[in-house]
């Protein structure tokens, strides 16, 4: 039986360990912290780029063979674990997107995804939480009801117990040293609590991925982006869609909390919070629901995404080391493209035919990049 070692056992590590084990491959999971504890963790869970005309095609192609799977996958590992990672397809609601709406309709277009403009009354009844005061008669959204969530804490508990029923080994609190070759030739991972050895290691180390292989390799543009989000303990039906207006971002849980974020704050490693941040998203909440403000704030948190140079993650073989694999770089995408990018990288892994055309996601010379290239926002935003 092949073995394998995954560095990183967020999203990304643990959806990648899942389709290897279905396969029959023995998988030992490499986590400093604890399993999901990180960005994975702390993410909004919208199974859809914020703004997706906005990203590149390579992109794209992985949102949308996520957002066709997911439904069934998170329903298998709901029945495995007995936790219900609450899908829910709650549809997205935008609004001021003036300035980009030819963009953003032909690109509907192009991808056949339903996208209706709506005012009046039709506003009201697609989200009557909105400040309809502050309104003009002439004021409109653009909803598409195809878009789903899921709760990220919820979906990270889940998947931790479902790998383990199926046999996965989780090393919580194990830090990766180095990586431990012979020539080019990868044969396992040096660790704070000694060797693992492997026939291929997969890292999926999120924002931290870079600080590994740049001992000893040529390295990916992977920096830490960090993002500040609120929850406000309300009740059900406060709000009923994902409304997404000027870069923020309001989600409503199936229990009646509310999730408000995010920030985009270059920070290094740092994940503290500010008073600052948190009064700024209050506001943003309440200007997007007015309702909001009979309802306390009940938690404030950080989290670290994994920002590459154009939100394109790297996916494949590293070119120095073999046997030695990456899927890294998502940016704030890692739940919408992460699930396809675990299927192509364990595609490769197994020599199976591809989903899509892995060729632009590999590390090739073009892709890595020293640290005068700086990551884009603009998508992001």
């Amino acid at each position: 039986m092949n073995k394998m070692i995954i560095i990183g056992a967020g999203i990304i590590g643990m959806l990648t360990a899942r389709l290897l084990v279905k396969a029959g491959v023995s998988v030992t999971i490499i986590e400093q912290g604890y399993a999901g504890k990180e960005s994975s963790w702390a993410g909004g869970g919208i199974i859809s780029p914020l703004y997706p005309w906005r990203y590149s095609d390579p992109v794209t192609r992985l949102a949308q063979w996520g957002q066709s799977h997911y439904a069934e996958l998170l329903e298998q590992i709901y029945q495995t674990s007995g936790i219900d990672p609450e899908y829910i397809q709650s549809g997205l609601l935008y609004l001021d997107i003036e300035d980009e709406l030819e963009h953003a309709t032909l690109w509907h277009k192009k991808h056949h995804r339903p996208f209706e403009s709506v005012s009046g009354d039709r506003l009201k009844e697609i989200e009557s939480g909105l400040d309809f005061s502050t309104f003009s008669e002439n004021k409109t959204g653009w909803f598409t009801d195809s878009i789903a969530q899921i709760r990220n804490p919820r979906l990270v508990r889940a998947l931790r117990e479902d790998l383990l029923k199926l046999g996965v080994t989780i090393e919580q609190q194990t830090q990766a040293l180095s990586f431990l070759s012979e020539g080019d030739q990868l044969k396992g991972v040096l660790t704070n609590k000694g060797s693992f050895y492997a026939d291929q290691v997969v890292l999926a180390g999120g924002a931290w991925s870079a600080r590994l292989l740049e001992q000893c390799l040529k390295t990916p543009k992977i920096a830490p982006v960090k993002g500040q989000m609120i929850v406000f303990k309300a009740k059900p039906d406060v709000v009923s869609r994902i409304v997404l207006s000027k870069g923020r971002y309001v989600i409503p849980r199936k229990d009646g909390r509310v999730v408000l974020g995010s920030t985009l704050e270059f920070s290094e490693f740092d994940k503290t919070t500010s008073d600052t941040v948190l009064e700024e998203l209050k506001q943003e909440a309440y200007r997007i629901i007015p309702e909001l403000r009979h309802y306390p704030v009940e938690k404030q948190w950080a989290g670290l995404r994994p920002g590459s140079i154009d939100g394109v993650p790297y996916i494949g073989e590293h070119p120095q080391l073999k046997n030695l694999y990456i899927n890294a770089g998502h940016f704030r995408n890692g739940v919408v493209i992460g699930l396809a990018s675990c299927q192509l990288l364990v595609n490769q892994l197994l020599g199976q035919e591809p989903i899509i055309d892995p060729e632009p996601y590999y590390l090739n010379e073009q892709r890595l990049v020293d640290d005068t290239q700086e990551i884009d926002l603009s998508m992001a935003i």
